[in-house]
């Protein structure tokens, strides 16, 4: 039924017209919104409203603006939770509650209420539509009452017509009067609809059946009938092609409160126009009972899909986490569920929230679970920038001092134990790191600066420097021979002293990358004696001892980037950064395949011999 109380589509024919064969009653369902107002953000919903608001036809459309309303409350009601903001939301029941509310909101609290000032805004929207909806509403049930009375008073006047019994050439043209009145005036109230248009189509038959009509004249009312009914066939017709059948279904509505309003036609069309109607009728219905039969499959397709969803998110909830790294792959893997979610049309009416709410909960568990995690990852972080500022305070106590060697053990202490510790908030780190680093590099500029010519660290870094050119010059001689000169290229660099502090890395790693270039089967390491004298010529290590030194390094840097994933997700603006340390994890486990294989291949070799 329409806002304008109109009655059922399926009629039947005018009071006077046989035999009276009823149309099937096919009973109208709510045809579920296109968009899905539950993915929609607080923004876009209130737009929306706003959007309607301003629609010409706003006042129709009052089921869609209180779904939106209803579905802004349960998003800021969400969102609210999430943000550790408050509890749940309640929806205003009424324009006061709306205005108080308003009123209510003070500047301070919107302030530090990033929702208050969207909410106020929303309210104060919805306030303005249900203050028109409502003046809306009482404008159209006065106009309904007031057809009602005009109406009761052309019925009155039709009985008076009746009962005079007069010459029908001046009594019928008042009939017609009467009927063009009837047919201008609006709709009345639903419930008193029937009663008062059983009583106007009593008198119309009673004025044809009791007045001598001139038959002249009957003929042409009967005429313009049924061309007006012919006109209604068309239009039925026409709807019975259009494929929105939803809105077909209504047009066909007014059709039939309109064909209600003419009177009969000639006897021997009577049954011909009304079978044409009927069958067009027919048509919309059975395409809209079909229309919704297929609805309904298709939306238990979507529950059953959606409870796969949910047994899916169910699973992962129920998860044991015990890395970083894994929380990141499941929360990806719960990402592209609600994704595919959000592809899928509504379930039935009667577990659409259900089935929603049942994925929801999954949902919140595990990112529950998530929260609780970092929030105990975060805790060990502070206590690692505890850590590392007591390491600060003790490299900035010892950055002026002048006992040079003391000092640089004491520092090279604290190094040792920094890299030790593990992960601290990420807009911490760097500025924790500089501060360290300025300590250490203050004490070793002024050591440098001082040094004896027994330590002269300038002097190392140029005579290390030359040991690597060497090293980079050599040309292989024999195995012999090479294992022989890379004892001696190793003795060569222990031999020489330090080198300045800033110099210290790049110095070593351009020797370990010479070193290793030239004599990859050498260990640079100092031998363990197991009980021979100081002088005892070391065991280079075999090519499968090699390839196990390099598996185990590159775990170790795998656990490094993990531990880097981790670090990363606590703060925001982190995509890139994981995103690199998750490439550098794949790379590495692609090389660590390669590592197996040769290892597995260098034991078969040793095997053999």
């Amino acid at each position: 039924m329409s806002e304008e109380n109109v009655p059922e589509v399926n009629v039947t024919p005018d009071v006077e017209e046989t035999p009276k064969i009823e149309t099937p009653i096919v009973a109208e369902e709510t045809v579920e919104p296109v968009v899905d107002l539950g993915s929609l953000s607080l923004a876009e919903l209130s737009d929306m409203f706003d959007r309607l608001s301003q629609d010409e036809n706003r006042m129709k459309r009052y089921k869609e603006a209180e779904a939106i309303k209803s579905a802004f409350y349960k998003r800021l009601s969400k969102e609210k939770a999430e943000a550790g903001l408050g509890t749940k939301v309640d929806e205003p029941s009424s324009r006061e509650d709306v205005i108080e509310e308003v009123a209510q909101v003070q500047p301070a609290e919107v302030k530090d209420n990033p929702f208050e000032a969207m909410e106020t805004a929303f309210k104060g929207v919805y306030a303005n539509y249900k203050r028109e909806r409502a003046e809306y509403n009482k404008q159209q049930d006065a106009q309904r009452e007031d057809n009602f009375v005009k109406k009761q008073a052309v019925i009155e006047d039709l009985k008076t017509l009746v009962e005079k019994q007069e010459d029908i050439s001046s009594t019928f043209p008042a009939f017609r009067e009467l009927q063009n009145r009837w047919r201008e005036i609006g709709p009345v109230p639903a419930t008193k609809f029937r009663d008062l248009n059983d009583t106007y189509q009593f008198y119309v038959e009673k004025f044809y059946d009791m007045v001598k009509i001139n038959r002249d004249l009957r003929d042409l009312d009967f005429k313009k009938n049924l061309e007006a009914k012919e006109e209604f066939c068309q239009a039925a017709e026409r709807l019975a092609e259009n494929e929105n059948v939803v809105e077909a279904f209504r047009e066909l509505q007014k059709l039939h409160e309109q064909w209600k309003e003419f009177g009969p036609v000639a006897k021997e069309f009577r049954d011909s126009i009304w079978d044409r109607f009927k069958a067009a009728t027919a048509v919309i219905n059975k395409k809209y009972q079909a229309y919704f039969e297929g609805q309904k499959e298709k939306q238990q397709e979507n529950l059953e899909e959606k409870a796969k969803l949910c047994e899916q998110v169910e699973a992962i909830a129920e998860k044991e986490v015990k890395s970083s790294n894994e929380w990141n792959q499941l929360s990806s893997e719960i990402e592209e569920i609600q994704k595919k979610w959000r592809t899928i049309g509504f379930a039935t009416k009667k577990e659409n929230q259900k089935i929603y709410d049942r994925f929801r909960a999954a949902c919140d568990k595990f990112f529950a679970r998530k929260r609780e995690y970092y929030s105990q990852f975060k805790d060990s972080m502070n206590e690692n920038m505890d850590k590392k500022m007591a390491l600060i305070e003790k490299a900035e106590a010892l950055k002026d001092s002048k006992e040079w060697k003391k000092t640089t053990e004491a520092l090279i202490e604290l190094q040792k134990q920094w890299k030790e510790i593990g992960a601290v908030p990420r807009k911490k780190s760097e500025q924790l790191w500089k501060r360290f680093r300025a300590a250490c590099d203050a004490f070793f500029t002024e050591r440098d600066k001082n040094s004896k010519p027994e330590n002269d660290y300038y002097g190392n870094l140029k005579a290390k420097r030359a040991l690597i050119d060497e090293i980079n010059a050599y040309e292989s001689k024999g195995a012999e021979a090479d294992q022989e000169a890379a004892r001696e290229f190793a003795e060569k660099w222990r031999a020489i002293g330090f080198v300045p502090y800033k110099e210290k890395e790049n110095v070593q790693k351009a020797y370990s990358e010479a070193f290793q270039a030239k004599f990859p089967d050498f260990s640079t390491r100092r031998p363990r004696t197991e009980g021979r004298g100081a002088g005892a010529s070391r065991k280079p290590l075999s090519e499968k001892d090699r390839l196990v030194q390099e598996y185990n390094k590159l775990q170790q840097d795998i656990v490094t980037y993990e531990n880097n994933i981790g670090f990363f997700s606590a703060s925001k603006n982190s995509e890139p950064l994981i995103k690199q340390m998750q490439e550098r994890i794949e790379a590495a486990k692609v090389e660590l395949k390669e590592l197996e294989a040769k290892i597995l291949k260098a034991q078969e070799s040793e095997e053999e011999k």
